[in-house]
């Protein structure tokens, strides 16, 4: 049996309702196993405090696991994230920048906007993001160069 690749969700309380909605998409597909990390409501909360618990969810299992966080314009949350190293989180608003996040930089954390007026559903967002693969070659020797950047051999 193919084991489930595991999607690590996190929201600040912008992007509460959108997470839900993410969520619920993701729960309808059988190759994937949600895991939420926050928050529950829209209180208030402080987005760094969320992309760091889904950093640290997403390195217990870093090799069958993704990353969707959002916040009001998912740049914070980006930022946050991509504090931490070997984090890739890349900030898209469409279906072509998710997908191309994923082949040509290895993206491992994608980030979305809840306040954000989008084009296409999320769903083709999120779909795009998860169904791409990294491609070798070019991609994979740029890639590496970002890698040298942060100091990881």
């Amino acid at each position: 049996m193919k084991k489930k690749i595991r999607i690590v969700l996190g929201a600040d309380h912008a992007g509460f309702t959108l997470k839900e909605d993410v969520k619920k998409y993701l729960n309808s597909l059988p190759d994937y196993q949600v895991e939420d990390v926050g928050t529950s409501n829209d209180a208030s909360v402080d987005y760094p405090d969320i992309a760091k618990k889904a950093v640290e969810r997403y390195f217990a299992d870093p090799v069958n696991s993704l990353a969707i966080l959002i916040c009001g314009t998912g740049i914070g949350m980006s930022i946050a994230a991509n504090k931490f190293p070997k984090i890739y989180c890349a900030l898209s608003y469409d279906s072509f920048t998710a997908k191309m996040a994923r082949q040509h930089n290895q993206a491992n954390f994608l980030a979305l906007g809840a306040r954000v007026n989008y084009h296409e559903e999320i769903t083709s967002i999120v779909s795009s993001f998860l169904n791409a693969t990294a491609e070798t070659g070019r991609h994979l020797r740029r890639f590496n160069k970002i890698k040298q950047l942060e100091g990881d051999k």
